[in-house]
């Protein structure tokens, strides 16, 4: 073990530090997980871990302090809450008393790839397996870098402590995940789960990479072997992890990229994939992923440590982490030049949209301010119903500046560097969920090769009803080219016709939150019409 220690220790305001495990490696960090008792081994030596009571993030426990300059530039509502400085003081004080005393991780990284753009970000917290996460979905300094390292930003993860005067301070729970702009700083408390870190780090990129003018998103990237590089924007579940995972194109990573005047780059050094019903005919390139440095979180398994993937008897949450290095075919400097395609994901569960869609410029800012996805809602008597889901710009959770910011900048990057932007549905076809089936990986598949070989662009479209999408009449790869145009799967048109309008007024109504964003984003128009 490496005897370096981080540079500026002292400024962390810590007490009786006992040792300091820094930057420690893969190995390093997995004996101390099995020896701490953190995490059991599967049979392909991947460590397991869980995150206790938490299996997602804790949205509604997070704040931003309430402080000039950044409160003039926060769009302040549900997603981000504000508090007060004295109280972050308050809840800093007591994170560092839980980290102090102990033995405790730090973890210096890079939040992206792009040396004109990256942040210099510091992990500190008690658990190995947490400093496993963020060693893997991170960029990893080399040893010379850290010599001379110093942070941008501090995060102290103090998972163990929980706010115990939450109603006193006015917050919503014991939880908390709280950060000062101003003072570069973030705690967390009260939830163990790994995410929190990934996304905090992220919803800070996206405070401050777009008042540099530059584009931070939530999407995965890869590009093809004439440098054509192509992005997938989509919300949990839409398939972007899988998609961007190709073998014949090299991945940039897998969902938080910036583009910048060089470029798209990575903002992390590893990926973050969904394992539930993990199927290795369906995604080899994931489940070969999943060995000795990556992390499973709340799998079940046996007693062998052979895990279940269809079991989602603790979460349907459950996660993988791994350095993007399990990936043989990825971008080794985790950056490329700017895409020649964009596309949206969705996972449509009325199954009312085409497996594929060209869209306009205005389309396309009209879909990206909308976000659109469906999800499944429980069943209960064995009727199952799906839940319109909005998240503007693919990504609201993390957008600290309003979403027209962010919606302004793609604008000008799709028309500065020529860019075609499509939809691509990768949810249900033949009826909603419980009626319909599932779009086939093979035919999503070829969909995808269509838009990235070009070959869809000589197509014959014609327009979808209502939401007046251009949609090809036929692509290689699609069998049956009736499956193009939704309303050809379903048995009965009028239910399809009835269920498409059900979903348009829902984007219309959705879209009446920019009603008041001025006449630059008036893009209703390229919205569904009803």
């Amino acid at each position: 073990m490496s005897s370096r220690q981080p540079n500026g220790i002292e400024k962390l305001g810590l007490h009786d530090i006992g040792r300091v495990f820094y930057n420690i490696s893969y190995d390093e960090l997995q004996a101390h997980e099995v020896n701490k008792g953190e995490v059991k081994l599967s049979t392909s030596g991947t460590a397991m871990c869980d995150t206790g009571v938490f299996t997602g993030r804790s949205p509604k426990d997070k704040y931003f302090v309430d402080q000039s300059p950044s409160n003039q530039h926060i769009s302040w509502g549900n997603v981000n809450k504000p508090v007060k400085k004295e109280i972050f003081n308050e809840l800093l004080a007591l994170s560092k008393e839980q980290l102090s005393g102990k033995n405790i991780y730090i973890v210096d990284a890079y939040a992206g790839s792009s040396p004109a753009s990256r942040r210099k970000i510091r992990f500190v917290s008690e658990i190995a397996w947490q400093a496993h996460f963020v060693t893997n979905m991170f960029i990893r300094p080399s040893e010379e870098e850290l010599e001379t390292f110093v942070p941008d930003f501090v995060m102290y993860n103090a998972c163990k402590t929980v706010n115990e005067k939450f109603e006193e301070h006015g917050l919503r729970s014991k939880v908390f995940a709280i950060f000062n702009i101003e003072e570069n700083t973030a705690i967390i408390g009260g939830t163990w789960y790994g995410g929190e870190m990934k996304k905090g780090i992220f919803s800070m990129m996206n405070y401050w990479l777009p008042l540099e003018g530059k584009m931070a998103m939530h999407c995965s990237a890869n590009v093809g072997k004439e440098n054509d590089v192509c992005l997938f924007f989509g919300l949990s579940g839409t398939g972007k992890t899988t998609l961007s995972t190709d073998p014949h194109r090299a991945l940039i990573g897998d969902d938080e990229h910036g583009w910048d005047e060089h470029g798209v780059f990575n903002f992390e050094g590893g990926c973050y994939a969904k394992v539930i019903d993990l199927n290795p005919k369906n995604e080899p390139e994931i489940y070969a992923a999943i060995r000795k440095n990556a992390l499973l979180e709340n799998v079940v398994y046996d007693e062998y440590g052979y895990v279940d993937y269809s079991d989602s008897s603790k979460t349907e949450n459950t996660r993988v982490s791994y350095p993007i290095e399990h990936i043989d075919n990825h971008k080794k400097d985790l950056m490329a030049g700017h895409p020649s395609n964009i596309i949206f994901l969705t996972a449509d569960a009325f199954g009312v949209l085409p497996p594929v869609s060209k869209l306009t410029k205005e389309q396309a800012m009209y879909y990206f301010l909308s976000g659109y996805t469906a999800k499944v809602a429980g069943t209960e008597l064995g009727i199952t119903e799906p839940v319109a889901t909005f998240s503007a710009c693919f990504g609201e959770a993390f957008l600290p500046l309003h979403p027209t910011k962010y919606a302004k900048l793609l604008g000008e990057k799709i028309d500065d560097h020529d860019v075609h932007v499509y939809l691509v549905n990768t949810g249900w076809t033949g009826g909603p969920y419980g009626v319909g089936k599932r779009m086939s990986i093979k035919d999503t598949r070829a969909c995808i090769d269509g838009i990235l070989n070009g070959s869809i662009r000589d197509a014959e479209f014609e327009v979808l009803d209502i939401f007046n999408l251009s949609i090809p009449k036929s692509l290689k790869g699609v069998a049956d080219s009736s499956i193009l145009n939704p309303r050809n799967t379903w048995e009965k048109t009028e239910e399809y016709d009835e269920t498409l309008e059900r979903l348009a007024a829902m984007f219309i109504e959705n879209f009446h939150r920019y009603d008041e964003s001025g006449s630059e984003f008036n893009y209703s128009d390229a919205g569904p019409k009803l």
